[in-house]
């Protein structure tokens, strides 16, 4: 997710749907809003991430630190397996250090799409988060409510040449106060994938965000991964020189 301003946006409703003439720069305004609402110029979280399966539950604590859209560092603080485990995301460049063999690899494009951690979330979803607004063209095609919030649906298509596996997402975002609700990402068969809800609303980091993320694959009962934010602050006092490799290793101690 990026980081954007808020101005008015004068939608034409019509009926119980959008009309069809509503522009696509309108459209961007209400991703922008909530961009700017869900991230800051930088912030800082602890987050516990639970995979649920059939036979088993296994629970990650991480804490991660961002600057605007192109840098990002994760550190894995627990099971003690993994401990120790960073992700880091600086411009086009994603690496992985792994305290089990001391070695720090560069994960190529192709993992993107790939698990991150054995969970429901891709490694894009976790480390890299493609451009909503440079990546996709989008369009208004309703609104409802969701959750007792009205909300507006916006359908994301892939533009051609980007690396995002997904042939379609669906996005909604409440009007008025711009938070993301609901996102469902389709194939390229144009058929469900998953959904990941977003819920628990309330205050973290002085702004009233969603802080649990619920992701379900269609098609395979009994399984999700649930997101919760512990501590989330916003606009930390960081710049681009704290995502290096070098630091990979000192957020470890």
């Amino acid at each position: 997710m990026k980081k954007f301003g808020i101005i008015g946006l004068g939608l034409i409703l019509l009926g119980l749907g959008i009309n069809q003439t509503a522009s696509s720069q309108d459209t961007a305004q209400i991703l922008r809003n909530m961009e700017d609402v869900m991230r800051g110029n930088s912030s800082y979280a602890e987050m516990t991430m639970t995979i649920v399966r059939p036979r088993f539950e296994r629970e990650i604590s991480l804490r991660s630190w961002a600057y605007g859209n192109d840098f990002s560092l994760i550190l894995i603080t627990a099971p003690a397996r993994d401990e120790g485990t960073v992700f880091l995301m600086r411009e086009n460049d994603i690496w992985n250090y792994d305290p089990r063999i001391d070695r720090t690899t560069r994960l190529p494009s192709s993992m993107m799409s790939q698990s991150w951690m054995g969970s429901d979330f891709t490694n894009d979803d976790l480390i890299r988060d493609s451009d909503i607004l440079d990546d996709y063209e989008h369009r208004l095609v309703r609104t409802e409510e969701i959750d007792g919030r009205e909300a507006y649906v916006i359908e994301l298509i892939p533009k051609p040449d980007t690396p995002i596996v997904w042939g379609k997402v669906k996005m909604w975002v409440s009007k008025g106060d711009y938070l993301q609700l609901r996102v469902e990402n389709y194939d390229q068969r144009n058929e469900l994938a998953n959904t990941m809800v977003l819920d628990q609303i309330m205050e973290m980091g002085g702004r009233t965000i969603p802080t649990r993320f619920t992701v379900e694959p269609v098609g395979r009962s009994n399984e999700k991964t649930v997101l919760v934010y512990r501590n989330l602050e916003f606009d930390i006092d960081i710049d681009q020189s704290f995502f290096t490799r070098a630091n990979m290793q000192r957020v470890r101690q």
